[in-house]
């Protein structure tokens, strides 16, 4: 009976979000809420709560007027903001969603330490400290718990239970609240959750996303009192071209100019070197994963979370900024903490998107289907904190243990463990003549120049952009194109093939260097013959035999055996090279070809590896930069998980 409802949920629910609907969807009046809203029905106070160390931390608190009854607290935790501030001034949405907004609850957010309005230093992805000995160690588990403890005790009309939520670094806070948690705390939804800094947003397996590089001062730039004005800088391209800016830049190390303040010099420090950032000279002064970026990571932390605090993970399968975070956030609660109520939710979008009041659901060019953020908001979220926040708390939440959408059909899955317990690996090999088949066939190679003077791109795009989202489901076609991308693809699919789990590249590569970095994509090449176009679709773009990214990951070769200690290539020599591609829930349909193209560059979304191994990329002269010449050997495979 179990099995049988959460199937019925999913139909009944969710699946008629697969088709485009009318604009006037009878869903979309949910969220069309008068802008005075909260004004009419929320009265705002702003109070600053001592921390256990004696910091104040500047909160906001939206109770409704209505105290006839009683409303549970819901919390944001954030770096950005809890503005507008100020006597009158309130926002016009508040809340996860306009469903909690307008059945009332007590809405709460807060600056964290640091930040804002807040005191105390901010610490950019503060370290987790176990077993705290005095009120002098503090972390972002201890801000939240004498935070908790503070509303629950002078909040009026509160009953007691609290839940956190947000989304990107919000979303870590949240997930930081079940650690060590208050017995108030009782629900935690984590959405688009930074997990590790190494490996979400600013680093891929090592990488070091250049195309973020103007979102780095957000987080590197210091201040010492409140405010409630922006205290930092972001650094001008003054183009509109970022491919060529970041080409003609050069080395990383041109890039520090962008990064001095109005500080005194250091005269020890030539003032090429000088950086006043905090972050940037982080990412600077530490390529490797040691001892500044090991303790930052919040998923090795969630090996004890509350078992009185049900946790609903929240991602986007075409999030470019934080995919890493949720994936390993849902499974390691989950391999660690067997008995906790701890589910998943992985839909069609970009970061953050499921909170759209939009009709239309794309992600880029490509569109997945209609009202599919507003129902999540309605019959997930919303379902979600009120059945641990207002009703009975147990495990019976009517909400599936992992609730993915199916990018290729169109249509939601639920499953009572992720990945499916019916899924299998499958192994297919890179073989020669553009092949991609279950079998190795003979001993064969295909070579390619990888010329830094000529990057392959991420995207087709001339633009400048601040954080990349766009290209997670662009057209590969201009990719596939070129000399220095190697493609192998299946023959057309003679029957549906759905991939439900992760994917594990496993190259035997060469390279005539001493350094690369390995990028693999796994592309849906649809059918030459559709004849459907999408409105929202780019117009030099059509549906026939679009290309389209389904997922990608990147290695930096020197990272193969070890995050913390790097290797160098031996030049020539065949070498294995591992890269695990983040998990997909996606249905190659009869028709179409499963597509892998391999390449190692992808500018400017990474930064340009020298080719030549440099103890640090981030120091590498422009003389250390080379063209080299790699292959792949038909040794490599891709393992997928597959469900039947």
């Amino acid at each position: 009976m179990k099995i049988l409802f959460r199937v019925l949920f999913v139909t009944s629910i969710l699946l008629s979000s697969c088709s485009k609907t009318n604009k006037d969807n009878p869903i979309s009046e949910d969220k069309k809420v008068a802008d005075t809203f909260v004004k009419d029905n929320y009265t705002k106070t702003e109070v600053d709560i001592e921390m256990r160390d004696g910091i104040k931390l500047h909160t906001t608190i939206y109770a409704p007027k209505d105290t006839s009854e009683t409303y549970p607290i819901l919390m944001m935790r954030t770096p950005y903001s809890s503005r507008p501030y100020g006597e009158g001034k309130l926002k016009t949405k508040i809340g996860p969603n306009v469903h909690l907004m307008k059945e009332g609850n007590i809405i709460v957010y807060q600056d964290v330490r640091g930040r804002w309005m807040s005191e105390g230093v901010y610490d950019n992805m503060r370290a987790y400290i176990p077993n705290k000995t005095d009120d002098s160690q503090i972390d972002e588990s201890s801000d939240t718990y004498d935070t908790i403890d503070w509303l629950v005790n002078n909040v009026e009309n509160n009953n007691g239970n609290v839940g956190t939520w947000g989304i990107s670094y919000p979303g870590f806070y949240s997930t930081y609240s079940t650690i060590d948690a208050h017995p108030a705390l009782k629900a935690a939804s984590p959405q688009a959750c930074i997990g590790d800094f190494f490996f979400d947003d600013f680093h891929h397996n090592g990488a070091f996303l250049l195309s973020y590089f103007r979102a780095v001062s957000l987080f590197g730039t210091t201040k010492d009192t409140p405010t409630d004005s922006a205290w930092y800088k972001f650094p001008e391209m003054k183009t509109k071209d970022q491919y060529q800016f970041f080409l003609d830049a050069g080395p990383l190390s041109n890039l520090n100019k962008y990064f001095q303040y109005d500080t005194p010099d250091d005269k020890s420090v030539s003032q090429s070197d000088r950086i006043d950032d905090v972050f940037w000279k982080e990412i600077v002064d530490h390529p490797n994963y040691d001892s500044i970026w090991k303790p930052k990571g919040l998923i090795q932390n969630l090996k004890d979370v509350k078992s009185s605090v049900a946790t609903m993970i929240v991602g986007g399968l075409f999030d470019a900024e934080d995919l890493y975070g949720p994936f390993e956030t849902y499974k390691t609660i989950e391999k660690h903490n067997p008995n906790n109520y701890n589910t998943m939710v992985f839909g069609p979008w970009d970061h953050g998107r499921w909170a759209s009041s939009k009709v239309e659901n794309y992600v880029g060019n490509y569109y997945f289907g209609d009202s599919i953020s507003l129902k999540f908001q309605r019959d997930v979220e919303t379902k979600f904190f009120n059945h641990f926040l207002k009703g009975k708390g147990d495990k019976n939440s009517g909400l599936p243990e992992a609730l993915v959408y199916d990018s290729g059909k169109k249509e939601w899955s639920s499953f009572e463990a992720w990945p499916p317990k019916a899924a299998k690996k499958v192994e297919m090999y890179l073989n020669a003549n553009q092949e991609l088949s279950k079998s190795k066939k003979g001993t064969t190679s295909e070579t390619f120049v990888s010329d830094l003077k000529r990057p392959v791109p991420y995207s087709e795009d001339i633009k400048t952009v601040f954080t990349p989202r766009k290209y997670m489901t662009d057209d590969q076609r201009f990719a596939a194109r070129r000399p220095d991308v190697l493609i192998f693809e299946t023959e057309i699919l003679e029957d549906d093939l759905t991939l439900a789990g992760d994917i594990l590249a496993q190259l035997n590569v060469s390279t005539t260097g001493t350094d690369a970095d390995w990028i693999v994509k796994i592309i849906d090449v649809h059918p030459s013959d559709i004849e459907e176009q999408d409105d929202g679709m780019q117009d030099h773009l059509a549906l026939s035999n679009y290309h389209l990214m389904v997922r990608s990951e990147v290695m930096r070769g020197r990272f193969r055996n070890s995050f913390e200690t790097p290797e160098a290539f031996v030049p020539n020599k065949a070498t294995d090279v591992n890269i695990k591609l983040q998990d997909v829930h996606h249905t190659f349909k009869k028709g179409h070809k499963l597509q892998v193209q391999v390449q190692s560059t992808w500018f400017p979304l990474i930064d340009l590896n020298p080719q030549t191994f440099v103890p640090n990329i981030y120091k590498a002269k422009e003389s250390d930069f080379k063209t080299q010449t790699h292959q792949v050997f038909n040794a490599s495979k891709i393992e997928f998980t597959v469900l039947k």
